[in-house]
């Protein structure tokens, strides 16, 4: 079974209903997706999560207010990372790995500090620390997206995602098509008020105080494209240098969604990282 055709499943988290896919062969510490402003489980990438799920037990999940996840999407980082961490719990999970992506890093971040022992490494691709400036924004970045592609007839992510090269907009059709593959059992878009939430929480975040990074002493995988115009590569490198275990990666021309322009590249980085 692939992430293409895996069944969506619920779990009752503190009264909330959590919708979750699961992907390869459960054992060992698994590993959990944490997703980007205004995704759902179908955004998740198949060759990203099939590749990682040939070694690895692969959860993704809507957190609060998300897809076809219920309740009401918080407006902070912490508190979406209090989600994680009881849907973690709820699933009777004691170590994982994570897998932030964007918003995702951000949420993982606090995971790592608040419950440091339930975490064993971590990945964060295409996000940055609290207090990066820049970071403050993606709602104004994902606007200008959506009337850019709206002006000729594309997705947003061909603008938020990838280069404006030859090369990375051809990247950019193949990601879609491979998201576009999964016919049956597709999940609920997310609502313009858990979007509005997100954004609130992104922002909040940008304009924190710095948050003390060396507290996470967990092995750390940092990646981005060199050219990210939603989380700028700077924070990238930020990252790399306050996280005391920490190792970086930078994908030549390409931007926010390296980790799918770089699929098997990155799934092989990955897979060593995680070993």
């Amino acid at each position: 079974m692939t992430y293409e055709n895996t069944p969506t499943q619920s779990i009752d988290v503190n009264g909330t209903s959590f919708a979750y896919r699961e992907a390869g062969t459960k054992g060992g510490v698994p590993l959990v997706l944490l997703h980007h402003l205004t995704a759902v489980l179908d955004d998740w990438d198949p060759a990203v999560v099939d590749g990682l799920a040939a070694s690895h037990h692969v959860i993704a999940f809507d957190n609060r207010g998300v897809g076809g996840s219920g309740g009401t999407t918080p407006p902070s980082v912490e508190a979406m990372a209090q989600d994680a961490i009881a849907f973690i719990r709820a699933l009777g999970l004691d170590k994982v790995d994570l897998l932030g992506f964007s918003l995702g890093g951000f949420v993982a971040q606090v995971v790592a500090q608040a419950e440091p022992e339930l975490v064993r490494k971590i990945i964060i691709a295409g996000s940055g620390p609290a207090g990066g400036e820049g970071l403050s924004n993606m709602g104004a970045v994902l606007q200008d997206a959506v009337a850019k592609a709206s002006a000729v007839g594309k997705h947003p992510k061909h603008f938020l995602f990838f280069s404006q090269t030859d090369k990375g907009q051809a990247a950019a059709n193949a990601f879609l098509a491979r998201l576009a593959k999964r016919t049956e059992d597709r999940d609920v878009a997310i609502g313009n008020a858990s979007i509005h939430a997100q954004l609130t929480a992104i922002d909040a975040w940008g304009r924190a105080a710095p948050a003390p990074l060396g507290e996470i002493a967990h092995p750390v995988l940092v990646v981005n494209g060199d050219d990210d115009v939603m989380a700028p590569t700077i924070y990238s490198f930020e990252l790399a240098r306050r996280l005391p275990d920490a190792q970086l990666s930078i994908f030549p021309d390409a931007g926010h969604g390296s980790i799918f322009q770089y699929h098997t590249e990155f799934v092989r980085q990955a897979l060593e990282f995680l070993r």
